[in-house]
């Protein structure tokens, strides 16, 4: 899937979720991107190079799965 993903910088802490999240517009719809994760969950802010790598990731995600709604849910490993 070939997508144009404009990623915007708003990363926050949902501090009921316990997760970080983003938006990004994709094909022209607003998607929240929301990041499960252990290790994330203890920054307390997330520096340009996490940023990237998670917009990274979230590229990758979108490579191997179809949008099926306004929510993306990316779950790490570690």
């Amino acid at each position: 899937m070939n997508q144009q993903i404009l990623f915007n910088d708003d990363f926050m802490f949902d501090k009921k979720l316990l997760l970080w999240s983003a938006t990004a517009m994709i094909s022209g719809q607003v998607v929240t991107i929301h990041f499960h994760s252990n290790q994330l969950n203890k920054l307390k802010e997330i520096d340009q190079k996490t940023q990237f790598d998670l917009e990274e990731t979230a590229e990758l995600w979108l490579e191997e799965n179809e949008l099926e709604s306004n929510e993306i849910h990316i779950y790490f490993n570690y």
